[in-house]
C-alpha cells in the first residue's frame, strides 16, 4: 500500500517548472545554505530538547530524523540516501501490506498456497514496497526538499541541500532518476498482475503512481505548493500515507476482472480509505509541531500556525480519535463485531499517550508520541483491512 503511495508520488517531479538556481560550487560549511539568487542564510543550531533527541546524530542524519549531526565531508552516496528519508519509507510500506491484506488474496506458504505461490506473492509485495519506498517516497521527500531549502535553513540546516554539500545538478539527477525508475517498475506491476489498464485504470498501479507523483509535485512545488495551507496540504499528505499505499497494494493483488468479490479496488474501498486518511491529517500536524518557526518566519499557514499550539493539538488528537472510532463504527454495524472490538482496544492506547505526550507538549514530545502511539494507529489500519477482505459484500 506505502508502495502504492509512494509510487504516485513520483510522476509530478517530471512536470516541475524550472527550479531556482543555486550556487554553482556550493561551500560545505556547517550551518550555511546556498539559496537562489546566490543568497546565504546563517540558519540557527540544531539544538534539540527532551525525547526528540532519538538514536545517534549520525543515524538521525542518515534516516532524516530531526537533530541530525551536521558533518562536512560524507560521500556522496550517503548524502543522497539522506535526501530519500529512510525514516518515512516505514509507513509506506506498511500500506501496501494492508492493501495487499484487504485484497484477501496473499498467499502464504503452505498455509494458504503452495511454496511457489507464496514466494511469488512475496516477491510481488517486495517489489511494491521497494516501488514505494526507495523509489517514490524517495523521490517525494527529494523534490520535497529542493523546495523547502529556504525553510529547512531555518528549521533543519543540516540537511543535505541547506547545507551545500549536494549540487543543484546532483539533486535532479536523483529526482528523475528515481521519478522515471518508480514509474517503470509501477507499470511494470501491471504486467506482472495481468492488468488492463485501459478496461479498468483504478486497479493499475501505474496510473496510482502517476496519480501519487501528481499529488507530491502539487503538495511541494510553487505556484499551488498544497503544504502551504494547512488544512489541504495536511490532508494530501494524509491521505499519501494510509490511502494511497493501501490502493496500490489492493490492486496488486486483487484478482482482474472479478470487481469486489475478488478483491479488487473498488470505489466504496477508496471511499473509506480517503475518510481513514482524517486520521493521517492528525499524525501530519504533528509533524508540523516542529516547523512552526520556520513556517510562522515563511508565511507558510500550517494548522499551529493557524490555531497556535494549543488548538491545534486539540485538532490533532480529535482528528485521529474520531476517525477511529467512526470507522469502528462502521466496522460493528456491517456485522464485523470482532474487528470492530479490536479496532477500539487498539484505540485506547493512542488516547493515553495523547495525554502523556501530546496534549502535554506536542513540540517536545513529538517523537516520543508517535513512537508510542503510532504502532496501535497503524495496527488499526491492517485490522480494518482484513476486515474489508472478509465483509467484500459490503464494499462492492
Amino acid at each position: 500500500m506505502q508502495l502504492r503511495l509512494l509510487c504516485a508520488l513520483a510522476t509530478a517531479a517530471a512536470l516541475a517548472p524550472p527550479a531556482p538556481r543555486v550556487a554553482s560550487t556550493p561551500k560545505r560549511l556547517k550551518t550555511r545554505r546556498i539559496l537562489a539568487d546566490d543568497i546565504v542564510l546563517y540558519a540557527k543550531g540544531d539544538e534539540l530538547e527532551g525525547d526528540a533527541k532519538v538514536g545517534s546524530a549520525g543515524f538521525r542524519q542518515l534516516v532524516g530524523f530531526r537533530g541530525a549531526a551536521d558533518t562536512e565531508d560524507e560521500p556522496l552516496w550517503k548524502i543522497r540516501i539522506q535526501l530519500t528519508k529512510p525514516g518515512t519509507w516505514v509507513p509506506l510500506i506498511w500500506g501496501v501490506a494492508c492493501g495487499a491484506a484487504a485484497s484477501g488474496n496473499y498467499r502464504w506458504p503452505f498455509l494458504s498456497g503452495t511454496l511457489s505461490e507464496g514466494a511469488e506473492d512475496f516477491a510481488k509485495a517486495a517489489t511494491c514496497m521497494v516501488l514505494s519506498g526507495p523509489f517514490l517516497t524517495g523521490f517525494c521527500q527529494t523534490i520535497n526538499d529542493w523546495y523547502d531549502k529556504d525553510l529547512d535553513a531555518i528549521n533543519e540546516p543540516y540537511r543535505p541541500i541547506p547545507s551545500g554539500r549536494i549540487t543543484e545538478e546532483e539533486v535532479f539527477q536523483q529526482v528523475y532518476f528515481l521519478l522515471f525508475g518508480g514509474l517503470a517498475l509501477a507499470f511494470g506491476c501491471d504486467v506482472w498482475a495481468g492488468h488492463d489498464i485501459i478496461a479498468n485504470p483504478l486497479n493499475s498501479v501505474g496510473f496510482l503512481a502517476c496519480f501519487g507523483a501528481l499529488v507530491s509535485y502539487l503538495y511541494s512545488a510553487p505556484p499551488y505548493k498544497l503544504k502551504a495551507e494547512g488544512w489541504r496540504g495536511s490532508f494530501a499528505l494524509g491521505a499519501s500515507y494510509i490511502a494511497l499505499p493501501w490502493w496500490c497494494g489492493q490492486a496488486m493483488f486483487g484478482k482482474v476482472g472479478e470487481g469486489a468479490a475478488g478483491g479488487e479496488l473498488t470505489p466504496p474501498v477508496v471511499v473509506l480509505t480517503v475518510l481513514y486518511s482524517l486520521a493521517g491529517l492528525g499524525i501530519a500536524i504533528v509533524n508540523d509541531f516542529k516547523s512552526i518557526e520556520g513556517d510562522r518566519e515563511l508565511g507558510l499557514k500550517s494548522l499551529p500556525v493557524a490555531f497556535g499550539i494549543d488548538g491545534a493539538k486539540y485538532i490533532c488528537a480529535g482528528l485521529i480519535d474520531v476517525t477511529q472510532i467512526a470507522v469502528a463504527a462502521y466496522l460493528f454495524a456491517i456485522g464485523l463485531q470482532t474487528y470492530a472490538l479490536v479496532l477500539g482496544l487498539l484505540i485506547a492506547p493512542q488516547i493515553w499517550a495523547q495525554t502523556q505526550y501530546l496534549l502535554k507538549d506536542p513540540v517536545k514530545y513529538d517523537v516520543k508520541y508517535q513512537g508510542t502511539a503510532q504502532p496501535f494507529l497503524v495496527f488499526g489500519i491492517l485490522t480494518t483491512a482484513l476486515a474489508v477482505s472478509q465483509h467484500p459484500a459490503a464494499l462492492a
